[in-house]
């Protein structure tokens, strides 16, 4: 016998001594490791940014990041390739890879709910059985023919049977991605394609299983059959021993409390010791860590801790390197001559065909339109992450080759991109025209007893104090049909597994997202909301929006059109230090307020919060503010005033209305009569208000520039709540917005935002009106005409000063 010499490869040392000890760290596996995880980070992460515009998933980046960083692209340089990705590091590589797949899994299984499962529709679960069923005879059929031509040889079982699996995987977790981000993961669609999608997930696990047992070395059929056979009893011993652990883990976790580290540790560790288990058993690891993830309990904080403390660290460190790992396998180049190609437009087209036709047919024959059907297609052919964890084992048990596998890798990255773009080229969900009964959108309106709907944003419970305060202002007289809150909780969906999981809990009915499960009230921020409604009397409802920055505004918007509110109020994006600095926390949400005031379909107020009222809820019976509403006039101060009378009906507030009036031999021709006649006649109503009310004053300030105008309002500071309106007509309140930071804010709320001795929280006003798109450039054309007024008097009147 003849043995050939193979050099192995010494193993690596974990550390290095260092540069001055003459050691090259990328000899070593602990920096090199180090190195690989930043470069992968570093590209994936910009590619998704590149393909953000797209609407593409972030999968697609990572796959492509993969592929970039192999030997289809920067790998056919063999010193980078060797230098970066030695062959002697790949064993280390596979292992962190092989760990983060592992809880990657399991997070896989904590979205799955065996329950909802259950009670999934006839309508999903002929959809899901036509996804799976068809491509599987597909993927078979494709198999046949790359067999008799690039994969001879092979395992013909274990072939057959991935292949299938391969074809008929539909990726839950990029699915839900993309429904959320075309806003139709609460539409019937989106529930339908989810819900199947669910199944189809289950199924392809199960299938995998199969493909693994089959798959193995052993010569007799016996062997598989053994492997499902313990497979089969692993599942059943995890169903009868180990999932009423977690229940009785689940029942000692309170809302509001943290979870002990004992049991985060211990459901970790029980993952590891499952997927030792299975991969015992000669089933892959992976499958026992998603056998976990899926029998712990969905309901309490449990289920809800371990996705915060795993998910970072696997998405943003483990995953990384698998998708390098995966890229390290796939070489495009091996894809040469017609054949080949015609082979990868094969496998592409068959994988198409099976899913989009097999859903388009039954979705038909469940009576559903006809462009919803081939939505529903395109949506349950999305590939992803999981597809290439079937392929990375079909291609480690030298099921598929070299060839096969870099084939099958485009096609999943191919109808996975096609995805967004052909569901939004035929289904468009139609925006519901406005309401013809939506009569008030707007506070200021001639029956002042109608019901004033108020929609109160917030995106965390730092703005729900000083909101409930301000809601308990609003109430007026004590009269429960009087006001409607709607109270939306605005939260970022992003391509964290919880914010899937967020979509789960608040997807109940329509678009947005919000809560009405029995998980609702242990909420802590309805629970401050209920307590409101309880004490005071109001009808409020808690809601949940969760979408992404870009699309933010477009939930608010569609949420108070079709809970016809008169006002949206929403949280200025900077919040007030103890110091009484300014700290932006979020420099998006700025974008999301603009937004909401461009394309509102009622009024909108913008709250700075300076703490009105405390840290806390001031019930009724102890509300003691005093606010001031500044008015120049125009239709934001009418709104705003408005807004004060109404609080004025509130036993324990007073308002003053301090109106500021420019001199007449400073004043211009308005440009507006009609507005200054509307203005004219609220100020007289207020006057009669105020001498039979007195918890209603009423003060004028004559002043001639903008110098004497911010020490009218420096004298006037001291209150609970400045009511203001965003854009007051008349020269002074405009010249003062020429050095405004936050346009959005208007002269005067940017005049008492910035200035650090007021201590009093801001409201600011923009009433509805058709023309808001034009607002800045009607504010340029109102300085210009007083400018030119100016000029004009300034000419007239030489010697005046």
């Amino acid at each position: 016998m003849v043995t050939a010499n193979v050099t192995c490869p010494q193993p690596m040392v974990a550390t290095s001594n260092g540069f001055f000890q003459g050691d090259s760290p990328l000899e070593f596996a602990l920096p090199l490791v180090i190195l690989q995880i930043c470069l992968v980070v570093a590209l994936t992460r910009g590619l998704a940014f590149l393909l953000r515009p797209l609407r593409q998933p972030r999968v697609i980046a990572e796959i492509v990041g993969g592929i970039l960083l192999g030997p289809s692209a920067l790998g056919r340089n063999k010193t980078y390739l060797h230098t970066v990705f030695p062959p002697k590091s790949v064993p280390v590589l596979d292992t962190l890879a092989n760990i983060g797949l592992l809880y990657f899994l399991f997070l896989s299984g904590l979205e799955i709910d065996p329950k909802a499962l259950r009670r999934t529709a006839k309508k999903a679960l002929a959809l899901a059985v036509a996804g799976i069923s068809l491509p599987f005879l597909m993927g078979i059929g494709s198999s046949l023919v790359l067999r008799a031509t690039i994969s001879k040889g092979v395992n013909d079982t274990a072939f057959l049977v991935y292949m299938g699996v391969a074809l008929s995987i539909t990726a839950f977790p990029v699915l839900a991605r993309i429904l959320a981000e075309l806003k139709l993961l609460t539409t019937d669609i989106g529930r339908m394609a989810m819900s199947a999608a669910a199944v189809n997930d289950v199924v392809a696990w199960v299938l995998l299983a199969l493909a693994i047992a089959v798959s193995g070395s052993g010569k007799s059929p016996l062997i598989a059959l053994w492997v499902l056979l313990s497979g089969c009893g692993f599942v059943i011993l995890a169903i009868l021993i180990v999932r009423p652990i977690f229940k009785w883990m689940a029942r000692r976790c309170h809302e509001g409390e943290p979870v002990q580290e004992t049991y985060v540790c211990g459901t970790l560790a029980a993952v590891l010791a499952a997927g030792f288990v299975t991969d015992a058993i000669g089933i892959h690891a992976m499958f026992g860590a998603f056998v976990i993830g899926v029998v712990i309990p969905k309901e309490g904080p449990l289920a809800g801790a371990l996705v915060e403390k795993v998910e970072d660290l696997v998405s943003g460190l483990f995953l990384p390197l698998f998708f390098v790992s995966s890229g390290l396998k796939t070489n495009v180049a091996t894809i040469e001559g017609l054949q080949s190609w015609g082979l990868l437009g094969l496998v592409i087209c068959t994988a198409c065909f099976g899913k989009i036709v097999g859903t388009f047919l039954v979705s038909l024959l469940c009576k559903l339109p006809v462009r919803e059907s081939l939505a529903l297609g395109f949506l349950m052919n999305t590939k992803g992450l999981v597809e290439l964890i079937v392929l990375n084992i079909g291609k480690d048990r030298k099921v598929l080759n070299d060839q096969t596998f870099a084939i099958m890798v485009l096609m999943a990255l191919f109808t996975t991109f096609i995805t967004t773009p052909l569901v939004l080229a035929v289904y468009k969900p139609a925006r519901k025209s406005r309401r013809p009964d939506y009569k008030y959108r707007t506070i200021e309106r001639k029956n002042t007893a109608t019901q004033l709907r108020i929609l109160a944003c917030f995106h965390s419970t730092r703005n729900i104090p000083s909101m409930i305060n301000l809601l308990e202002a609003s109430r007026g007289v004590q009269k429960v049909e009087n006001l409607s809150v709607y109270a939306l909780h605005l939260m970022e969906l992003s391509e964290r597994s919880s914010s899937i999981l967020m979509v789960h809990k608040a997807r109940k009915n329509g678009l947005p997202f919000w809560n009405k499960g029995p998980r609702a009230d242990s909420d802590q921020v309805v629970v401050a909301f209920e307590a409101f409604k309880q004490l005071s009397h109001v009808s409020v409802r808690p809601m949940t929006a969760i979408s992404s920055m870009m699309d933010m505004h477009e939930d608010i918007c569609t949420t108070a059109e079709r809970k016809r509110a008169a006002l949206i109020i929403l949280p200025f994006h900077r919040h007030y230090r103890f110091d009484g600095s300014l700290e932006t926390s979020r420099p998006e949400l700025r974008l999301v307020s603009r937004k909401v005031l461009t394309h509102s379909p009622c009024s909108v107020g913008i709250l700075v919060d300076r703490g009105l009222g405390g840290s806390t809820h001031v019930s009724g019976s102890n509300v003691s503010y005093l606010i001031r509403v500044i008015f120049f006039g125009g239709r934001d101060d009418r709104e705003a005033l408005t807004y004060g009378l109404r609080m004025a009906e509130h036993p324990g507030i007073s308002v003053e209305v301090i109106r500021f009036v420019v001199n007449p031999e400073a004043a211009v021709h308005s440009s507006c009569m009609k507005s200054l006649s509307m203005d004219e006649e609220m100020i007289s109503e207020l006057k009669q208000t105020a001498s039979k009310d007195i918890s209603v004053k009423y003060d004028e300030k004559v002043v001639r520039n903008a110098t004497e105008t911010l020490d009218a309002i420096q004298e006037v500071k001291q209150c609970n709540l400045f009511l203001v309106g965003a854009t007051p007509e008349g020269g002074i309140g405009l010249l003062l917005d020429r050095h405004n930071e936050c346009e959005e804010l208007g002269p005067i709320g940017g005049l008492l935002t910035s200035d650090s001795t007021v201590t009093a929280s801001v409201l600011v006003i923009q009433q509805y009106s058709d023309g808001n798109n034009n607002l800045a450039t009607s504010e340029e054309a109102a300085v210009s005409q007083l400018e030119e007024g100016l000029q004009e008097k300034n000419k007239s009147s030489p010697d005046s000063n």
